[in-house]
């Protein structure tokens, strides 16, 4: 099972220096909200922060490692401003923000 530390390690791979927050949303090692604070995002377009990440974790993605994430990729001061961020795609809090929900095949 994937742990939540070790989705902050891959991540870090891809933004070195950021804030990273996850937070297993079942308790399954599958579906994690992750949020990525970074000076770095500043003057970036929401896509254009995520793309790499959600590029590294392809491949985790294709072996059925990790089944969703929840992107949010924000500067320090859109993180102050933010509040809770969290979406999960299977539960039943309105969704406010836009996550990354890979559906498999063999599981529709």
């Amino acid at each position: 099972m994937v742990t939540e530390q070790w989705v902050v390690e891959e991540v870090l791979k891809v933004v070195p220096g950021a804030t990273v927050e996850v937070n297993d949303l079942h308790g399954s090692g599958d579906h994690f909200h992750v949020r990525v604070i970074s000076e770095s995002y500043e003057g970036i377009r929401p896509l254009q922060r995520q793309r790499p990440i959600l590029s590294h974790f392809k491949q985790f993605i294709a072996q059925n490692t990790v089944h969703a994430l929840d992107l949010k990729c924000m500067t320090p001061a859109q993180a102050e401003q933010a509040g809770d961020t969290s979406f999960d795609p299977h539960g039943e809090k309105e969704m406010q923000f836009f996550g990354v929900h890979i559906r498999r095949p063999d599981q529709e």
